[in-house]
């Protein structure tokens, strides 16, 4: 099948609301409704607090677009019920699936198992429309740049999340714990054979891509109720330490905002975590702070990937400049990252965003053949 081809009718087909049916292949994308029912005191306490960046009236904790939404499963067709299943987490600062439709395809149609593509909290369609509206965007854009002098890599597309980071980079602690929260209520679901798609006890591997590699990361070392205990995991361009990520980008955040991100969480909350709150630190947290620094809980976290690097892969791309293979190697430890990752250089010009390039101004061959390639490597894995 021809990489480009099938995202350009992916693309055309996909849809939040309907159940598509990929006729020439077999395969069906089927809505789910995700209601969130794990609701952590803790982060709402906070999201209630935190002031709100210009562009947005509604409290963190009142935006039921990222309370109640609609995910997305790859089906071979005619499947009643399944007993394999992959969840799919994507990247920072994510507004469409376009990207990830070929992803999710090939490895369904590779492994046979279902495909979940599960949003992190506030992104996707987990937020409002108005967020990604250009319109209403773009007069912030510029009273942002008015606001810091010589700002780089401002941009509609950027402004939500720079903004919401830059007015209180908890926010990036606490969407990523509420997603931990909301990963663990469905894989509960599905092992608990309450999910209508999947038999009780389902295997359930992980394709993490970017920041959704840390997440998973973060949720493998947690391990909520041991639910993730068997799981394999996938991680592509994905699995540094925070330290080493550069998240300064048009398509990402601006440099203010990535800043301000940088310091407070190799400061303020790597020392501290959220010490205003008076509780002890849960292992939530203590996974989360792990994946920070180099020396923060070391032997906690290498120990761990030591353990579990049988069911770990990671591959990197060289030119990858927002998460680079030392991040990766630093993350899993030198022994374990011997073992589990390889870092690899496409043919042709990439970017960390763009791994598959389908603008048309390279080789459309070359970028079938290294896209299969590393696809395959994936589904073998995580068959």
């Amino acid at each position: 099948m021809k990489f480009i081809e099938r995202f350009q009718k992916l693309k055309s087909l996909f849809s939040y609301e309907e159940e598509v049916s990929l006729d020439d292949i077999s395969l069906e994308i089927r809505p789910y409704l995700f209601n969130q029912e794990f609701v952590n005191a803790e982060i709402q306490q906070i999201q209630q607090t935190i002031s709100l960046p210009e562009f947005c009236s509604i409290s963190d904790d009142s935006i039921e677009e990222n309370k109640t939404f609609i995910y997305s499963v790859f089906v071979p067709k005619g499947i009643v019920k399944t007993d394999k299943a992959i969840l799919l987490l994507h990247g920072l600062n994510e507004r469409s699936w376009e990207k990830y439709l070929p992803w999710a395809e090939y490895l369904t149609l590779k492994t046979g198992r279902a495909v979940i593509l599960f949003p992190i909290a506030f992104h996707m369609n987990r937020t409002p429309k108005s967020w990604c509206n250009p319109r209403v965007i773009l007069p912030y854009v510029h009273s942002r740049k008015e606001k810091f002098a010589d700002l780089d890599n401002s941009t509609f597309v950027n402004l939500a999340l720079s903004s919401r980071l830059s007015e209180n980079p908890i926010r990036f602690y606490l969407s990523g714990k509420e997603s931990l929260f909301n990963l663990w209520q469905l894989i509960k679901e599905i092992k608990n054979g309450q999910h209508s798609l999947f038999k009780a006890n389902t295997s359930v591997n992980i394709f993490a891509y970017s920041i959704g590699a840390f997440l998973a990361q973060i949720l493998l070392l947690s391990n909520p109720e041991q639910l993730t205990s068997d799981s394999r995991l996938f991680m592509f361009c994905g699995g540094t330490l925070f330290s080493r990520m550069d998240g300064n980008a048009r398509d990402i955040m601006d440099r203010e905002s990535f800043q301000t991100l940088r310091y407070y969480f190799m400061n303020d909350f790597i020392h501290k975590g959220i010490n205003f709150l008076k509780r002890k630190e849960d292992f939530m947290e203590k996974a989360f702070q792990s994946m920070l620094s180099f020396d923060k809980y070391r032997r906690y976290r290498e120990e761990f990937f030591q353990k579990a690097k049988n069911r770990i892969a990671a591959i990197t791309l060289k030119k990858d400049t927002v998460i680079p293979t030392l991040g990766v190697k630093e993350a899993l430890g030198k022994t374990c990252a011997d073992e589990i990752l390889e870092e690899l250089d496409f043919p042709y010009e990439y970017s960390h965003q763009t791994p598959f390039p389908v603008h048309g101004r390279v080789d459309s061959e070359i970028v079938q053949r290294c896209f299969s390639m590393l696809f395959d490597r994936a589904a073998a894995f995580l068959l």
